[in-house]
């Protein structure tokens, strides 16, 4: 095992902000800063600033444990990764440590750097690169955002025709049928100022809902598109459509990132936990992870449950056995990182 601190005589730590960006350059074996200084976050900046470092470390090998590296450090991990720079992701310091050390740029630069230089050089947290991976990763938050708002404009449309008489059965929840046809309506001469407004409200409502669905289609299809441009293999698994895909490419995002598929469960929440107690001896589904990640594996695992014939052998099989149906579906979605681990493993290698 080799730790930063033994390979490079430099780390440079940076707190990155929208404005600008400040670099504190630590010498390895003291852990002395032996500078600090703040540059604008521009290309001419960034390449000021390197050129900086550069000179103070004698033009030494070094590494940048860089704050927000796919956020507000984003432009610079790209230019000096690009210069062959290695840029390792630095955690924002602990708050009981904010309050010994206090707080300013300085400071926080330097934290970054000190908190990678004892860490294991193959644990490094490597910033996710790549323009299709950051394509991936801005559709998948606009889905989530469009689908947040038409599931509120669904739920606000059922409400307001349940509670208003509008000629619409609605006992059960509003169908694309009634949107449709609620999407049509027009004012009518006979209603009242009252209803007239809140019959423009439903189909504003509707329509919304409408243009919803339009853009969710859209996105997916986009989805499909990068994913089969970065790993069309991955689409040909069972269970695996277009939007977990982009969720599980834009979680492993490179080779190396992730070092072992037993991690790449841990990140997931689908390692097992123990919950044995006396004669009891069971593992209990992980509650911790990406969140994101983990349903992916479980749409994948409730896709192959319903469609994969193999999928259903087994589920029969562990169920004669005497497992429940939450440990039948752990040890499914355990098996699926697993599988899918080394599928990307392969094809990023």
């Amino acid at each position: 095992m080799t730790i930063v601190a033994e390979k490079y005589e430099y780390v440079i730590g940076v707190d990155t902000h929208a404005r600008t960006h400040t670099f504190a350059i630590m010498q390895s074996a003291t852990g002395k800063i032996q500078q600090t200084q703040a540059f604008p976050v521009t290309e001419a900046g960034m390449r000021r600033a390197l050129g900086w470092v550069r000179r103070r470390t004698s033009d030494r090998e070094f590494l940048a444990a860089v704050e927000g590296t796919s956020s507000y450090g984003a432009s610079l991990t790209r230019l000096w990764e690009d210069a062959g720079i290695l840029v390792a992701e630095a955690k924002p310091p602990r708050r009981a440590t904010r309050r010994q050390a206090g707080k300013s740029d300085p400071i926080d630069a330097a934290a970054a750097a000190r908190s990678v230089a004892a860490t294991d050089i193959e644990s490094l947290i490597l910033p996710r690169t790549g323009r299709i991976r950051s394509a991936l990763r801005v559709l998948l938050v606009a889905r989530r955002a469009i689908d947040t708002r038409r599931t509120a404009d669904r739920n606000t449309l059922t409400a307001m025709l349940r509670s208003i008489d509008l000629g619409l059965d609605v006992r059960k929840a509003v169908t694309d049928r009634h949107i449709a046809q609620i999407a049509a309506w027009r004012a009518l001469p006979a209603d009242d100022a009252a209803i007239t407004t809140i019959r423009a409200e439903a189909r504003r409502l509707a329509t919304a809902i409408i243009a919803a669905n339009a853009a969710l289609e859209a996105n997916l299809a986009a989805l499909g598109k990068h994913v089969t441009e970065l790993a069309p293999d991955l689409l040909k698994l069972p269970g695996v459509g277009p939007f977990s895909a982009a969720i599980l490419l834009s979680t492993y995002s490179h080779h190396g990132r992730i070092r072992s598929e037993a991690a790449f469960a841990h990140l997931a929440g689908a390692a097992p936990i123990p919950a044995s107690s006396g004669n009891t001896t069971r593992h209990r589904l992980s509650r911790g992870g990406d969140r994101q990640l983990n349903r992916a594996l479980h749409t994948i695992a409730r896709s192959r449950l319903r469609y994969d014939a193999t999928t259903r052998a087994y589920a029969e099989r562990r169920t004669a056995q005497g497992r429940t149906p939450k440990e039948i579906k752990r040890c499914l979605t355990r098996y699926i990182a697993r599988q899918i681990f080394r599928q990307m493993d392969t094809l990023m290698a």
